[in-house]
């Protein structure tokens, strides 16, 4: 029987290259800032969005009356509101690093969301990461109770006359577009997170 021999041929890797041409140190690679990460205009644009629908779902959710006496309701109105205080703050720190021209990733800037002393970079990114998280699941959480809670009153109950239904449809579809906008943030976050 006539079988081939497969040959090895050894390769040798390349030398790393710790310095370039004339012992000067090579730049360090930074991943690219996509729209939609902090300190972008589209970071801006989505922490805006994200602002105004949690605000239109917290005022027409607490402008009704009875929205206090079901828990789900009182949730979304956290939640909103929770989402609110923290995309106002992003927002705010946003716009300040488009207009002084800096990138959000600087520990200096990015350290007011953390809290402890000797806070690193790593640990910056952590706290928008662990903040995107936890609005972006309270806000999805109160959406998905408060949308359980109207179809209950409208649908099985059929109870809309004596009730707010469209006030609560409005807020938990508010709060749902709140989320929508969130989640781009939160997985550019992570990826931010991740790429470090």
């Amino acid at each position: 029987m006539n079988v081939s021999q497969g040959a090895v041929h050894p390769v040798e890797a390349p030398p790393l290259q710790t310095e370039g041409a004339g012992n000067v140190p090579l730049p360090r690679v930074r991943m690219k800032d996509l729209q939609g990460m902090p300190g972008t205009v589209g970071g801006l644009a989505l922490r805006v969005s994200q602002l105004l629908f949690a605000v239109v779902a917290l005022s027409v959710m607490a402008t009704t009356s009875d929205f206090p006496s079901v828990t789900a309701f009182c949730y979304l109105v956290a939640a909103a509101g929770f989402q609110s205080l923290w995309s106002l703050v992003l927002a705010i720190l946003d716009g300040y690093a488009l207009l002084v021209g800096r990138r959000l990733q600087n520990p200096r800037v990015v350290s007011l969301f953390a809290v402890g002393d000797g806070v690193t970079l790593a640990g910056a990114l952590i706290a928008f990461f662990a903040g995107s998280t936890v609005t972006s699941t309270l806000t999805f959480a109160a959406a998905c109770a408060s949308a359980g809670i109207t179809v209950l009153i409208g649908n099985d109950l059929g109870a809309c006359g004596k009730n707010h239904c469209t006030e609560f449809e409005t807020a938990t579809a508010m709060a749902f577009l709140s989320w929508f906008t969130a989640l781009p943030s939160f997985l550019l976050n992570f990826w931010s997170l991740a790429s470090r």
